[in-house]
């Protein structure tokens, strides 16, 4: 019996050791057909969309293993698993910023795999990364200003716009960055990501190293910003929180697709909590 949203099968007993693993063999077999036919069925017309993506840092070593993932138009979709499984790898991959070695990635059915950065900015899709995120010897106001360096004359719109997302940015234009909490800090990379008016923002654990109740400001304003129609994909390591707000989830583990369905199912699939949600998630 294969579990929903699994790739792959489970082991059934009262097999002779022979005949189980052949017979193990087979239902994975089974199962990765049919989680290939579903996300192809359900990738369709997708905005963003990975296809059986491999790539990794050095030569010859792959941190992602044939990687499946789509967002439509509006969703809010999240990435969870254990360190270690590719999350992040699969967010800098689709952004040009790890070598895709087979399997392609496709905007509005464009294939963009490998275009550079600036490329992709351009096109529509943003990436705040989870560290070193920000300019800090800049003022807000210049790092809005770095976001959309590709279309200056632009800003007082996008600023704006930004602004009604992250109010305090407007009251604080003409403060350092490096003189901002880590919260702060935050609110500034993605506002910054927002400059160019992304159709789809990629978001590389926005939550890590904040106190709980930063975590929480973040999630909002995550949500808001998905809420103002740009699509998210998000990696976290705050698996409960993420799995509550997004629309739909990935569950890495070892480079692969190990589940995926709506936030809520994953967030209550008794294998999900056992294997990569643990204790926080029964709390």
């Amino acid at each position: 019996m294969t579990t929903p949203g699994v790739q792959g099968g489970l082991d059934e007993p009262g097999f002779e050791v022979d005949e189980e693993a052949a017979a193990a063999d087979a239902q994975v077999r089974a199962g990765d057909v049919l989680s290939r036919d579903a996300h192809l069925a359900a990738a369709e017309g997708a905005l963003l969309r990975c296809d059986e993506v491999v790539a990794g840092y050095v030569p010859g070593v792959n941190i992602l293993n044939g990687c499946d993932l789509y967002v439509q138009d509006g969703e809010l979709v999240g990435i969870i698993g254990p360190n270690g499984a590719g999350k992040s790898t699969l967010l800098k991959a689709m952004f040009g910023l790890v070598t895709i070695r087979t399997g392609t990635v496709v905007l509005r059915g464009e294939d963009i795999t490998g275009l550079k950065a600036h490329s992709l900015v351009r096109k529509g899709v943003g990436f705040v990364p989870q560290t070193e995120n920000v300019f800090p010897s800049l003022t807000i106001e210049e790092n809005m200003q770095m976001g959309l360096f590709q279309a200056p004359k632009r800003f007082a719109e996008r600023f704006d716009f930004v602004a009604g997302l992250f109010p305090a940015l407007a009251d604080r234009r003409k403060q350092r960055a490096g003189s901002l909490s880590g919260g702060e800090r935050q609110m500034v990379a993605m506002g910054r990501a927002l400059m160019m008016e992304p159709s789809v923002l990629l978001l590389d654990e926005p939550s890590a190293g904040l106190s709980p109740a930063l975590q929480d400001e973040v999630f909002i304003r995550v949500r808001q910003i998905n809420k103002a129609g740009v699509s998210v994909v998000m990696v976290e390591q705050n698996a409960r929180r993420c799995l509550q707000i997004c629309d739909r989830g990935y569950v890495l583990d070892q480079g692969r697709n190990a589940y995926t369905a709506t936030g809520r199912e994953l967030a209550k699939d008794p294998k999900v909590i056992e294997l990569y949600l643990g204790t926080l998630a029964k709390a």
